[in-house]
């Protein structure tokens, strides 16, 4: 017969795939190529295992104790910042110039060019030179859950890890279905618009940040 899972374990579960579904499905530059991945068909299981792997291995970091480390570290922090407000502007500017070049220059049945290493290097910096991805994940999660001590913690951690796996995985299988959208040109233009748009308001907000 199976165990019951206990309530205190199952409350502890939910609330961390309550809080990581809050903070994950938040639009962002990493959600933002995964979504563009999915439409173009293109390496798809790399970069949703690679965002996922990140995820998962932040998340277990948080809640075993680096999260104070983190925020200990404002230079490190710093140099990550500008670091990633770099990237994100360049990927911006490479967005908006794709949706100037016009027609059919990202259609999903189109060739691409983009290698496997090319997008895994593209959503490991976008994921990694992002230093809100640590104050979310490392920071936020790992503090919340690093409370709730042994074994709530590592209940809400994983109720954290189910929560990314399962929307990068349903963000980058389930962009498909909306390839009907973009069978138009137009569409593509305006994607690209929208992700300049977040890259650029992104790289605003490292600039700015305090």
């Amino acid at each position: 017969m199976t165990a019951a899972v206990p309530t205190g374990a199952l409350s502890s579960y939910l609330s961390g795939a309550g809080l990581g579904a809050s903070l994950i499905v938040a639009i962002g530059a990493q959600n933002a190529f995964v979504l563009r991945q999915g439409l173009k068909r293109r390496h798809v299981s790399i970069v949703v295992s690679i965002c996922a792997f990140i995820d998962v291995l932040l998340i277990a970091l948080g809640v075993g104790g680096m999260g104070a480390l983190i925020a200990r570290a404002p230079f490190l922090l710093d140099v990550i910042r500008w670091a990633g407000a770099i990237f994100v502007f360049l990927y911006g500017l490479r967005a908006f110039l794709a949706a100037w070049r016009g027609p059919g220059h990202l259609n999903a049945s189109d060739g691409d060019s983009q290698t496997a290493i090319g997008a895994a290097s593209t959503v490991l910096a976008l994921s990694l030179l992002n230093p809100h991805v640590y104050l979310d994940t490392v920071v936020l999660l790992g503090g919340i859950g690093a409370q709730r001590g042994w074994p709530g913690n590592a209940w809400f951690a994983a109720g954290a890890m189910c929560a990314s796996v399962i929307w990068f995985t349903a963000l980058g299988y389930g962009a498909r279905l909306l390839e009907p959208w973009f069978e138009k040109d137009v569409s593509w233009r305006v994607l690209d618009v929208i992700v300049g748009c977040v890259m650029w308001w992104i790289a605003a907000s490292l600039i700015l940040a305090r």
